[in-house]
């Protein structure tokens, strides 16, 4: 409650007998602490907005007025529901009786909703008992989060599905979703296509393993104002590029590729026609191609033989230097590129080929990989003071006869046109 009183200090009230307004003068000065619970509706709800959740659920004790505004549709409009077992989890728990509270009083009114949980499978099933009861909403904006492990995988498939189609039929204005590494299936999304094909904007849904390539390029024919999709490779096809590509459909802004393998040497990567990626780029010329791969090194031959449009690319495993060679003769609209490792060969060459093809790179991150210092310096005057971000670990320079790593700081500086040092840890 001193936090309430701290946000209304434009509020003062003054003990004792009330003075009369002077001539001139606000006649909504307040004269007792009694006028507090007498404040406007749309000046407490404004207050509220600032409050948090507890907080405010202690202010709503005060007066039956300010009851009657902890209960405004415009106070429920967002909620983050965060469901874990205090055994295996740190992470605040949002209360059983709350949550029937909310559901009860405020399903109607919820229309960013994003549920958090932890581990345990019994936490992926209390989110979906919620998502259940939802019958009654104008969702715009869901949101389901494993903060660890992915334990919507852990559950029944048919309790997910099941619980996700409640929304998916009783929103019809859904546009953005967000069901990374859960078990979301193709007939799941044809529900949501049949009840939300005009609303969905965003859709991401990395690491949905019962979703087929036709399942994804369902949506993508049927939602024409799609604007944002995340998914993994193994959905993308040139089917899906091209229906992308289509005069009905919007521009597409940004459009996020996982490249991920778990068992090296067992997964196979399709390869992408360069005419699929060249009608995508020429349909919707400022989209964004981000791709992130998660790869053995072996694993990397399907890619970038071609011209690909790519605009940000990320290692999270080693990548080769042919790998690197590739990306510098084959994508030209390379925006940022982050190796966080690489098998310890100075990639002077590699860097070099980049900074001369790639015209539009402007952030550069890496890791655990080794550049000589002069080799450096040349990828730095090349790309110059188009370089705005430039995240370079200490180790991966390497002295040579012509800079030490005292002299490095200088000359690179110089060239970016601002101060610059490496960094001591990965700032990507």
């Amino acid at each position: 409650f001193k936090r309430l009183k701290s946000k209304c200090q434009r509020f003062p009230s003054h003990v004792g007998r009330a003075q009369r307004p002077k001539r001139g003068t606000s006649s909504f000065a307040l004269t007792s602490a009694e006028d507090w619970g007498n404040l406007p509706h749309h000046v407490v709800l404004q207050i509220f907005q600032h409050l948090s959740l507890v907080d405010r659920a202690r202010a709503s004790s005060m007066c039956r007025c300010w009851n009657g505004v902890f209960h405004s549709p415009d106070l429920w409009r967002r909620f983050e529901f965060e469901l874990n077992r205090s055994a295996t989890s740190y992470l605040r728990s949002t209360h059983p009786d709350l949550i029937q509270q909310i559901i009860k009083r405020h399903a109607q009114h919820l229309q960013y909703v994003s549920l958090k949980v932890d581990s345990c499978t019994e936490s992926a099933e209390a989110a979906c008992d919620i998502l259940s009861q939802l019958v009654n909403c104008t969702i715009k904006t869901l949101g389901l989060i494993s903060t660890a492990r992915p334990s919507f995988m852990d559950m029944s498939q048919a309790h997910f599905v099941s619980a996700l189609t409640v929304v998916f039929v009783n929103s019809k204005s859904l546009s953005s979703i967000k069901i990374d590494d859960t078990p979301v299936d193709d007939p799941s999304l044809q529900v949501l296509v049949a009840n939300n094909s005009n609303t969905l904007k965003f859709l991401k849904m990395s690491s949905c393993p019962h979703v087929s390539p036709a399942g994804i390029l369902f949506v993508a024919d049927q939602c024409h104002g799609l604007r944002e999709l995340a998914l993994n490779y193994h959905l993308l096809s040139d089917e899906l590029l091209l229906a992308l590509s289509s005069e009905k459909h919007v521009h597409l802004d940004h459009l996020r590729i996982d490249v991920v393998s778990e068992n090296p040497g067992q997964t196979h990567f399709h390869t992408i026609k360069r005419s699929s990626w060249e009608a995508l780029v020429q349909h919707s010329a400022k989209v964004n191609i981000v791709m992130y791969f998660f790869l053995y090194e072996e694993e990397f031959e399907p890619f970038f033989h071609e011209e690909t449009p790519v605009t940000h690319l990320y290692f999270g495993r080693a990548a080769s230097k042919e790998m690197l060679g590739r990306i510098g003769l084959n994508c030209p609209r390379l925006v940022e590129l982050v190796v966080c490792a690489n098998s310890l060969e100075p990639l002077d060459e590699e860097l070099i080929l980049i900074a001369e093809r790639c015209k539009s790179l402007t952030a550069i991150g890496l890791g655990e990989c080794e550049v000589t210092c002069s080799g450096f310096v040349e990828f730095v005057k090349m790309c110059g003071g188009r370089l705005t971000q430039l995240s370079i670990m200490e180790e991966v320079l390497i002295p040579d006869s012509s800079y030490n790593m005292e002299q490095i700081h200088s000359e690179v500086s110089k060239h970016l046109g601002r101060k610059w040092s490496p960094d001591m840890m990965p700032t990507w």
